[in-house]
């Protein structure tokens, strides 16, 4: 693979592998072990294992090998572990690496699941976490002490999405010592510069825009060769986070189609969030890619100007409006996943966040009204107008 390919093209040829009969799709190997020549080969693996040796699907497969490298490629990253889901790719990146007596900073909004691994299981053993407004620079800034051992956020947050700056967090972490791991599901592989702008590790939950399709749950750590061989690899192995190769290669086939998908998904979130901003009905319309959103200048630095394929709608009326709209709509299926193919409306405040506090979801801005709107690949004037309509159903 050259270095010189486009993002396109890394999405479609990066990390093949083919076998003795030439196929053209990547082929499964849908197996949990390997067979060795003989016992001094068997032994002679477990010491070292080359690049294309494998030792059992705990620890690596050829399919799912493919699937880690084309990611790395797309990210700009040396190396990736693939994960049974998206949330066993956030728990292997900070739990692999922190210890107790360990400090890690966080933003403070969170999907619900990264926060309960935050907030309960990593203070279960002993480290401590700090959280701050992660749009607030001032916050960062006065959390990062010497001795942290790592930062962590949603480079845009869920479900409100604010965007936090990657490079400049990154460099106060850095300063620090501390290593910067992103949760970067919603900026997508497509629009991320991640690593580019100060990331350490990268982390997606593949569930969403890389399958696209709603079919498989995967994750994967992105990262150093050293992090991910010597840091995470010995952790997951043990442990058994690894993704099958089944969904790697649903994976794979996802990845080939990502760019097309995501860029289009992300015109017409776009075009919807500019047609309901200042409906009546709704008391806002949050769109990285809007002009008056908080952050639209860092987006258009560190996005490249684009706001990504979700948008927030908080309808007036709180609870009743919201379920009244998701109830109307005609186009768009209520669920609980982002990034497919078909659009998808979320109610964080009864389903993704219910846990949290109504302390906790009023200091994140998760109104009763917030619907969590993923845009999917249907024509744009149709989804307007079955949204509008469910809207003026409002009265």
């Amino acid at each position: 693979m050259s270095e010189d390919w486009s993002e396109r093209t890394k999405a479609v040829h990066g990390g093949i592998r083919r076998s003795q009969y030439g196929e053209v799709s990547e082929a499964i190997f849908l197996t949990q072990g390997f067979v060795y020549d003989s016992a001094e080969a068997a032994e002679a693996r477990f010491i070292e294992a080359g690049a294309d040796e494998f030792i059992y699907a705990r620890y690596g497969n050829p399919t799912v090998r493919m699937f880690e490298e084309r990611i790395a490629a797309l990210e700009d990253c040396e190396d990736g572990f693939a994960t049974a889901s998206g949330m066993a790719a956030v728990n292997g990146a900070l739990v692999s690496m922190l210890k107790a007596g360990d400090h890690v900073v966080s933003a403070r909004a969170l999907f619900g699941s990264c926060l309960y691994i935050l907030e309960n299981i990593l203070s279960r053993y002993g480290v401590e976490v700090t959280f701050v407004d992660g749009t607030d620079l001032d916050q960062w800034r006065a959390a990062i002490r010497p001795g942290t051992r790592a930062v962590f956020f949603e480079s845009i947050s869920n479900p409100t999405l604010e965007v936090i700056d990657i490079a400049a967090v990154s460099a106060l972490a850095h300063d620090a010592g501390a290593l910067v791991v992103v949760d970067n599901v919603f900026a997508t592989p497509v629009f991320s510069r991640a690593a580019e702008q100060g990331a350490d590790v990268i982390v997606y939950s593949a569930t969403k825009h890389i399958d696209g399709q709603g079919r498989a749950l995967g994750g994967v750590i992105l990262g150093s060769r050293e992090f991910i061989r010597g840091t995470v690899e010995p952790y997951m192995k043990h442990t058994g986070g690894a993704l099958s190769p089944f969904s790697a290669w649903v994976m794979l086939k996802g990845l080939e189609t990502m760019p097309l998908r995501v860029r289009a998904q992300a015109d017409t979130a776009q075009t919807i969030a500019e047609a309901l901003e200042g409906h009546p009905a709704l008391a806002r319309v949050l769109y990285p890619g809007l002009k008056g959103h908080a952050q639209h200048d860092l987006v258009q630095a560190q996005l490249g100007g684009r706001g990504g394929t979700v948008l927030s709608l908080d309808l007036r009326g709180g609870k009743e409006a919201a379920f009244r709209f998701l109830n109307a709509m005609t186009i768009p299926v209520i669920s609980n996943n982002l990034g497919d193919a078909k659009s998808i409306a979320t109610h964080p405040a009864t389903t993704t966040h219910q846990r949290l506090s109504d302390d906790q979801k009023d200091a994140l801005g998760i109104t009763p009204g917030l619907i969590r709107f993923s845009v999917g690949l249907e024509d744009a004037g149709d989804l307007i107008a079955d949204l509008t309509r469910a809207l003026e159903g409002l009265g």
